[in-house]
């Protein structure tokens, strides 16, 4: 809906009721579902998170929604499955922005079938106690806290299982300022600005990066074999 941050207005016109979201890929049966049925499957509830954006801001957020993992047990992915790849709506008719051919879309992001087990990846259906806003992500979004802030893809549609990664969104665009991988490291620099530290947008104080966005106790084991590589942080 925009380039810039001041999207509430013109994000109004996305139309989120009814949602369909469908289901693809390594699975025993794809399917469609209703989010209001989607709904009834899971256990809500809130989790308050940091949220850090790779332009160096971050902010504390109480979302409310229910865990990836939860999910993946009801799809059940069959065991090729190493990848889920997940699209945003696709609507140039009525997001105006979407007609610019130059962009890769609909957008997508896609994790590791591990990252999405992982107990911290969330599906957020609500902030700060109500429904998402349009322009945050309405009605549905991702939030993975230790991965920079635009993994957090909005406005999902689709969830797709796959066997080889594909590349994002950002990925396609700009590989070597936004890679796949995107976790918070406070010592590998953005090409164009440092990340050690990010300031809080509510308090406007600024604070020493943490590895990981702070979360390493409970995600540095998915990434072992990989540690020493700089790209987990692109």
């Amino acid at each position: 809906f925009g380039t810039t941050k001041n999207i509430k207005r013109s994000a109004n016109k996305l139309l989120t009721s009814p949602w369909t979201i469908s289901f693809k890929g390594l699975l025993d049966k794809e399917f469609e579902i209703d989010i209001d049925d989607l709904i009834k499957q899971v256990n809500l509830e809130e989790r308050i998170y940091k949220l850090r954006c790779v332009e160096a801001w971050s902010m504390v957020v109480p979302w409310s929604g229910f865990a990836l993992k939860d999910l993946l047990k009801i799809v059940q992915p069959k065991a090729e499955a190493k990848y889920l790849v997940m699209k945003t709506i696709f609507d140039p008719d009525k997001i105006s922005s979407q007609r610019q051919d130059w962009f890769p879309w609909p957008y997508t992001e896609v994790l590791t079938i591990d990252e999405a087990s992982n107990g911290l990846s969330f599906i957020a259906t609500g902030v700060y106690e109500k429904p998402l806003p349009n322009q945050n992500g309405s009605p549905l979004r991702l939030v993975v806290p230790w991965k920079y802030g635009f993994k957090s893809i909005k406005s999902i549609v689709s969830f797709e299982f796959v066997s080889k990664r594909p590349k994002t969104f950002w990925e396609e665009i700009q590989p070597k300022e936004y890679g796949f991988w995107a976790n918070v490291n406070p010592e590998v620099a953005h090409p164009r600005w440092s990340q050690a530290r990010d300031k809080d947008i509510g308090t406007n104080k600024m604070y020493d990066t943490k590895l990981y966005n702070g979360y390493e106790k409970w995600v540095a084991y998915l990434y072992e074999d990989m540690k020493k590589s700089a790209d987990l942080y692109r």
